[in-house]
């Protein structure tokens, strides 16, 4: 299998720039993956497909600013640092542009000395882990100095940081949104549970990893890296109950998906855990737990389009990303979504 089996072109006007006023007013691609017929909605119409006992599982990780801009002790060179994992309390694996000359003792000064960071170690793939130094409390340093880590296809500035959160986020550690979340509005969310729909919230941290490119040509070859996920008792009873009893389990995202399906055992059911997941996920992949999944429009020849290949088979996918181009759906970050059924 070709990463470059899973190229499809894209006009670059089609690139969403900013978040739609009314999250839940996106267009809505709807596929069968058994069938490959498409339907073509508004995001709201989503309710219309909900079942009663069916369950929605949501990644309620909450993106930090983790983009910093500082100045290199020393020599006043401008360093862009991109928070990725919390290693320990003060100390973060980084990526770090330009990277090459932050050696090991190397210090950046963000805000004027409100920050310092000082590179400890040079781990995988040349990221810094950071030793930082500051008064106070970190999270409140950050809040006032960074900014939110949008994806470089992204070139306008965002107004309103929450738009690049999903109104139910929760808890900080990602440094990129789980996007299909960011089409619920609270109301949207009330009315899906007054239908019967159980809720399920997981909790996985989003790193850079997911979005990277694939850069090997057999897809096999690829090595996704490590997020943390956490599942507790009450999100893995619900999700069992609707395994159980017949209804589906529907993730919203790829990261729920990945969650999930890193911690069921072989029959599909979970128990309460935490730890970090690799999971890979591409055609030829047998789903434990997942039936359907509600999804944006992805990069071409991206690990995410690759799992979206995984449900509903290369070519469906493949026929919808051409049908929706020639719709001119906006893709990606703020784009529209994809539910499939």
């Amino acid at each position: 299998m070709k990463t470059s089996d899973f190229y499809y072109e894209l006009p670059e006007e089609l690139i969403a720039q900013d978040p739609l006023e009314d999250r839940s007013s996106s267009r809505l691609l709807v596929l069968n993956k058994e069938t490959g017929e498409r339907e073509h909605r508004v995001f709201k119409d989503i309710i219309e497909y909900l079942k009663p006992g069916d369950c929605l599982v949501i990644n309620d990780t909450k993106v930090i600013p983790a983009r910093l801009i500082g100045e290199r002790i020393g020599t006043g060179a401008k360093i862009e640092v991109l928070l990725l994992k919390r290693k320990e309390k003060d100390i973060w694996e980084t990526l770090v542009k330009p990277g090459k000359k932050m050696k090991v003792g190397a210090q950046v000064s963000f805000g004027n000395g409100l920050l310092i960071g000082e590179v400890i170690d040079v781990v995988e793939e040349g990221n810094r882990l950071i030793q930082f130094h500051y008064e106070g409390i970190f999270e409140e340093v950050l809040d006032q100095l960074g900014q939110m880590p949008l994806p470089p296809y992204i070139t306008h500035q965002l107004q309103d940081r929450s738009r690049y959160n999903t109104v139910y986020a929760t808890h900080e550690g990602s440094a990129a949104a789980p996007t299909a979340g960011l089409h619920f509005t609270p109301e949207l969310l009330e009315v899906i549970k007054k239908k019967g729909v159980d809720i399920a919230r997981v909790t996985l941290h989003v790193g850079l990893g997911t979005f990277r490119p694939v850069k090997v040509e057999d897809v096999t070859n690829h090595h996704m890296h490590s997020e943390f996920y956490q599942i507790d008792e009450e999100a893995a009873e619900k999700i069992n109950r609707a395994k159980d009893d017949g209804g589906r389990v529907i993730c919203v995202g790829t990261t729920s998906c990945r969650t999930i399906e890193s911690a069921a055992d072989e029959n599909g059911h979970l128990e309460a855990c935490c730890g970090w997941t690799e999971i890979f996920i591409y055609p030829g992949y047998r789903f434990k737990t997942l039936d359907c999944l509600i999804t944006n429009f992805h990069l071409p020849e991206s690990t995410l389009i690759m799992l979206v290949s995984a449900l509903a088979g290369r070519e469906h996918v493949l026929e919808a990303y051409e049908e929706a181009v020639k719709e001119r759906y906006r893709f990606f970050s703020f784009g529209d979504a994809m539910f499939i059924v």
